[in-house]
């Protein structure tokens, strides 16, 4: 798929310093990949995981994406945003009752074309099962599916591209984790020597591990690259927040000028600044804190 398809991508995304007397008390360098900048619509690792997607639905002659995510879901809205873009039409089925009127989140993928369906929590478990696809083509006919979070083979292969665009002096890497396949394309484009560490965002986020190896081995066929999880920043589970975690998005935007999304990339630089503190990293290393841009989309 050409990049070019949508208008307006900044690609590569810039990757800025940031200044903190932290980080130079500890003598380690912090340089933000600022993949929320990619584009207003599809930012940062949705870009990055649906561009691979769009090409095989578009080889294989397909017209429909079709997705799952919860109400406020930035995959829904990416995925609603680059079917408009790329000439398919778009399904999301969301986990849940439908609430009226819609939040912002779905008001944006229906003004983009996604039309909606909600299906209760119970079948929503199940949506990876024959018996669920079955009765979604039997309700809307054939489409192209793609997983919750965007996470498969094709997302892998785009997210492996992200490391070709930092310095060679990179020595850690840090993500959010949601459904791994950010850490699992990232893990594998970077050289055994760099170390590449994952944030879930969910509670009990361990089981996530074998979740990334098995997406390695579709693309990989092993576990690839230098890679490991930080399980203890979750914060009380998925989208959940304490004071603690307010204080430190409100201080990061006081000195860096940077608001950072609480339910992935706020957990994430928490986690960094944490083990930056604890003395994790030698002096003079220097991390890549990739900034994903998981926040809302622009009211159109």
């Amino acid at each position: 798929m050409e990049d070019g398809l949508i208008a307006g991508l900044r690609l590569p995304s810039p990757v800025v310093e940031i200044d903190d007397d932290r980080l130079r008390a500890a003598g380690v360098r912090v340089l933000l990949k600022r993949d929320d900048l990619i584009h207003p619509e599809v930012p940062g690792n949705k870009w990055r995981k649906l561009k691979y997607n769009v090409a095989t639905a578009r080889e294989l002659g397909f017209e429909t994406l079709l997705t799952f995510g919860g109400a406020y879901s930035n995959h829904i809205r990416a995925t609603a945003a680059m079917g408009s873009y790329c000439g398919f039409g778009t399904i999301g089925v969301i986990r849940g009752e439908e609430h009226l009127p819609l939040n912002s989140s779905l008001r944006y993928a229906v003004s983009r074309g996604m039309r909606l369906m909600y299906v209760d929590r119970t079948t929503y478990r199940a949506k990876a099962s024959d018996a669920v696809i079955d009765a979604l083509r039997q309700e809307f006919g054939d489409f192209y599916l793609i997983p919750e979070g965007g996470s498969n083979a094709d997302a892998v292969r785009g997210c492996a591209e992200l490391p070709a665009e930092l310095d060679s002096s990179v020595d850690v890497v840090f993500c959010a984790v949601g459904t791994g396949g950010t850490l699992a394309g990232v893990a594998a484009g970077m050289r055994p020597d760099q170390l590449v560490i994952g944030v879930p965002v969910l509670k009990g986020g361990a089981f996530l591990e074998g979740d990334i190896v098995g997406l390695q081995e579709q693309v990989y066929g092993a576990r690839t690259g230098a890679w490991r999880l930080e399980c203890d920043y979750h914060f009380g589970g998925y989208a959940k927040r304490t004071l603690e975690l307010g204080e430190f998005i409100d201080d990061f935007e006081g000195r860096h000028g940077l608001r950072l999304d609480w339910v992935y990339e706020a957990k994430m630089m928490y986690a960094l600044f944490e083990q930056v503190a604890r003395n994790a990293f030698p002096r003079g290393t220097t991390i890549v804190a990739l900034i994903s841009g998981s926040g809302e989309v622009p009211e159109i």
